[in-house]
Order: C-alpha cells, then structure tokens, then sequence
C-alpha cells in the first residue's frame, strides 16, 4: 500500500517548483549574497525577490523581513532582541502556557538572567482567554508573545484582539505563526503584530529558511553578531538555496491557500467523525470550531500514543504524538496538561496533521486502520482498569463529547 503521511504540522515535502528554483543556486549560480562583484549582485538580487515574497505573503513591506535559519531562530530573536532594548522600566515579558518550545524555554532562560516572566493559563479548548491575557500586561511588561496556532492543537488564537490589548498597554506583541502561515491568511497590518515568525518548511518550502517580521520602529538588538547582512539584524552569510526556496514556498501558498484550506477542511471533519464513531471515548483536545484545517490532535483514552504512533508506523502511517520539537522530551505535552488533559489522557494522544498530499483514500485508511489498531492495544492492556475506562468511553462516545467545542 501507498504509504500516508499525515504529520505535515511537524514538516512537509518540498514542492518540486521549490526545489527546481533552488537547484541553480547550489550549482553555477553560486555567490555571496554580500559581494560586489556581479555573481554576488545575481545572489542579492535572488535574494531580494525572495524577500519581495515573503512579505507579499504576510502583507509585510520587504524592508520588514529578517531572514532566519529556522521558525526557532526567528522566536529567539524576537524574544531576545526586543529584551536586549527593553527600558529599565519594562522589563518583563508575558506569554501563554502552550507556546512553543522555542519561545517558551527562551522566555525562561530570559527570566533565569533577571528578566521576570508571567505564563497565562489557557482554557479547556485550548484558546487563550483576551481577558486573562489583559489581566496580566502592565507598565512593566516590555512584549507579549502568543502563537497564531498551536502546533499541537491547531488550535486558532485570538491574536488580532491580543494586539490591540498589548498596544494599549504600550507593549510590543510578537506571534509565532509557523503553523499558520500557508494554512490562514496572514495580515501584519490587520493583525495587529510587531513581530511575526514563520518556517519555510511548514508550507513545502526547505528547511533552513524561515524569517521574522519586525514592524518598522521596532527596536530588536541583534544576537548574532559580526556581519552587516539584514540591515545588520541578524549576521552571517545568508543561505542562499534555502532563501530563494522560501520566496517560491511562500509564493506557492498565496495562491493556493483559499482551496487548500477548503479541501482540507473536509478532510479532516471525515477524520474526526469517522475516529468518533468508530472509536469508543475518542475525543478531540481542544476547539473543534478554531482549528486550522488538517491538523486534529485525539486523545484515545485507555491506550499509549506512542503505542498507536508505532503500530501505524508498521503500517506506512506516519503520524505524531506532539511537537517534532519536543519529540525526545519525557513526560506529558506540556500544551495537553495546560489544557487541563490528565497525565494519561495526554500520553493517549496522537496529532493526525493532513496536508496536500493526502486525499479521500488516505483518510479511508485511516479510518480503517486506527480504530482496529486502539482496540488491540486496549484489550492488550486488560484489567479492571480498562474496563472500567471503557464503560465510561462508551458512554461519552454516544454523545460525541468534546466534538463540538
């Protein structure tokens, strides 16, 4: 059988234009972006209109686009560079209990070194609460950072009215929208963002390219030192393959994202139906209603995910437990217990993420091999314990909780 891969939230193919526009540069088009001879002025002009790109993508002007080696990179920066100019007066930051990785454990490095640090609770749903968020900015606080959507969840955030609390308060707002772009529309303008960061990889561009945008008067001190490239944002010589990569990615998902996202979206309501119905207790973690499409985390109580990861795996169905990032990490998803998931609820849950190379067949197969998959290991885990789990399943399966949050 065709092998089916539905972990795009944690990286996606590139497409083969992307791969085709980058190809010249990792051959005879090679140059320094950074020389002045007419090589180096060819590689700065690729350069260039990659950026053009980007910025068309998110509704950003070239000027306010920092290239990145990874959507990590570009959190980092922006975390890190706004603290390093953060006035005596506003020095503490503020971020939500599921960011990623990548900004939550940079926030805590931040704050190990003096700078003080607020985590707000999120809701059952997993959708940040504006009022917890108001609660929590004051005179004090210097950024507020809180991503577009969960890499775990896919669930939506409220960002646009985030922004507008943090700016009345006189603070900066950064989101962490690698899981967005190419999935929703981006609009720095109308979002409300002084700095945003995405991932080339998460919409079929390379790995190794991503970028931060940085509204202009944004004051963001650099952390990488010693060379004059990004307008002296971020040195080091850029990678020039994986920008151009990025400029094409981004161009690609302009156009396609209406349709895709339409596609996907029923693709994924006959996943989770089809899982509810045959699964006994299967519920969705977090809003249903404030998803990106294709991206559905089910929590099979009674079961380990991993266990259900590795059986599917045997199969060709490559799926995730969580976070790519955190893949490694012992423990529950810090984003399921923030959602008020038990230790165990959280450890029984896969992320099902489909993309554009998955269709109706794919999800026929899926329907066809988890359930048989979850109800093995169940009765391989016997016990009182899992009957008694079980007769509770049966009882919220009927009603389908949780599928309409």
């Amino acid at each position: 059988m065709r092998a089916i891969y539905a972990d795009h939230a944690a990286t996606t193919r590139p497409a083969p234009e992307v791969v085709a526009a980058m190809a010249p540069w990792l051959g005879e088009a090679f140059g320094n972006p950074s020389s002045v001879h007419a090589r180096g002025e060819a590689a700065r002009d690729a350069i260039e209109q990659a950026r053009a790109r980007v910025a068309a993508l998110l509704g950003a002007t070239p000027e306010e686009i920092v290239f990145t080696a990874s959507g990590s990179e570009a959190n980092n920066l922006a975390l890190k560079g706004v603290s390093a100019g953060a006035p005596e007066a506003r020095r503490r930051l503020v971020i939500s209990a599921i960011e990623h990785p990548s900004v939550l454990e940079t926030a805590l490095h931040l704050e190990a070194r003096g700078m003080p640090l607020t985590i707000v609770p999120v809701e059952r749903d997993g959708v940040v609460d504006p009022a917890r968020v108001a609660a929590a900015l004051g005179q004090d606080v210097v950024l507020l950072s809180v991503m577009a959507v969960n890499n775990e969840s896919g669930v939506v955030q409220p960002t646009a009215e985030l922004a507008a609390l943090a700016h009345a308060a006189g603070v900066a707002f950064h989101v962490d929208a690698v899981q967005a772009a190419g999935k929703i529309p981006i609009d720095v303008a109308a979002l409300g963002a002084d700095l945003l960061s995405i991932a080339g990889h998460k919409f079929h561009g390379p790995l190794g390219a991503a970028a931060l945008f940085v509204r202009r008067r944004t004051r963001l001190v650099p952390q990488v030192h010693g060379g004059h490239q990004e307008r002296s944002r971020r040195a080091g010589t850029e990678n020039l393959p994986a920008i151009v990569g990025l400029g094409v990615a981004a161009e690609r998902a302009a156009v396609r994202l209406e349709a895709g996202a339409r596609r996907l979206a029923g693709l994924d309501a006959r996943l989770i139906d089809g899982l509810a119905a045959a699964i006994p207790g299967a519920r969705l973690n977090g809003s249903r209603n404030r998803r990106v499409p294709g991206t559905a985390n089910l929590c099979f109580p009674g079961v380990d995910g991993e266990a259900v990861l590795h059986e599917l795996d045997r199969e060709g169905i490559t799926v995730s437990t969580g976070s790519a990032c955190s893949a490694a990490t012992p423990g529950p998803s810090h984003v399921l217990i923030a959602m008020e998931l038990s230790a165990e609820d959280a450890h029984a849950s896969v992320r099902f993420s489909l993309g554009e190379d998955n269709d109706e067949a794919d999800v026929d197969r899926l329907l066809a091999t988890v359930p048989p998959i979850v109800e093995r290991l169940r009765a391989l885990a016997g016990g009182a314990a899992a009957d008694s789990a079980g007769a509770q399943l049966r009882g919220v399966s009927a009603q389908r909780a949780g599928f309409g949050a």
